[in-house]
């Protein structure tokens, strides 16, 4: 075994201890009194709650129409972003009608837009859909572009002396070369993507993980609230885990990731 993976199966469990000895001074606090139960229930209850909801069954609905929001979105801003991100590194042309405005709306905090998107779209999945795929669509957008400009020339040259012609460049050299950055892109941008639906819901009240959790909010069931919380921040949890996982058996090559 690898002292890299021994420094990893270390750092895992030094982090799962240091989590779970946080939750037992927080239910310790709790049941002594020294932090208002009301606002902040034991963490057993909120876990014996969210068991009970994920028993029940009924997370299924909010749970599915939250996943199914946030995988279109994420997929439209990511086909997107790598599209124009490949035609931005490789043309300098468009690179330069472009950049200003990427450069503009980049820094833009994404929730700032849902105002004018409700405005506009109104309150249905077509809102949500956008301001997820814009989300996604930057961090995704920039690591392409310089995954594309960072492609060794020596690779390029080699494709040419073959005589490849331009499309078999791309996506025989360029594509494959820039691929980490991309899927490094790919997975901020998909705790992003998280945030924003869940926002969206919230601001929308049309269903989903973030509408469950402001109604459980204003109807004062909170130990419900803090539950569909903690099942919102395990499906994140998975969620990263697994695109790590894809990312790791598309890339092996690359030496990102050590298993």
């Amino acid at each position: 075994m690898s002292m890299v993976r021994l420094e990893g199966r270390s750092g895992l469990w030094i982090g799962l201890i240091t989590l779970a000895g946080s939750v037992a001074m927080l239910e310790v606090a709790v049941r002594m009194g020294m932090v208002n139960a009301v606002l902040i229930p034991p963490p057993t209850l909120v876990i014996q709650h969210a068991a009970k909801i994920l028993g029940s069954g009924g997370f299924a609905a909010p749970l599915g129409q939250t996943l199914y929001l946030l995988a279109v979105g994420y997929a439209i801003g990511c086909v997107l972003a790598i599209t124009l991100g490949l035609a931005m590194g490789r043309v300098p042309i468009i690179d330069g009608l472009l950049e200003p405005l990427v450069e503009i709306f980049r820094p833009l905090p994404k929730p700032a837009l849902l105002p004018p998107l409700i405005l506009f779209l109104g309150l249905g999945d077509a809102m949500k859909l956008v301001v997820i795929s814009l989300g996604v669509f930057f961090p995704v957008l920039v690591n392409t572009i310089q995954g594309v400009r960072g492609t060794d020339p020596v690779l390029l040259d080699v494709a040419r002396t073959f005589q490849h012609s331009g499309k078999a460049l791309i996506w025989k050299v360029v594509l494959p070369a820039a691929m980490p950055l991309i899927l490094t892109g790919m997975r901020i941008s998909l705790g992003i993507g998280l945030v924003l639906v869940v926002v969206a819901e919230m601001m929308a009240g049309t269903g989903g993980i973030g509408y469950l959790i402001v109604d459980m909010q204003r109807s004062f069931r909170i130990p419900d609230m803090y539950a569909w919380s903690l099942i919102l921040a395990v499906l994140g949890l998975g969620l990263n885990e697994i695109f790590e996982w894809i990312e790791h058996r598309l890339i092996h090559w690359s030496g990102t990731r050590q298993s």
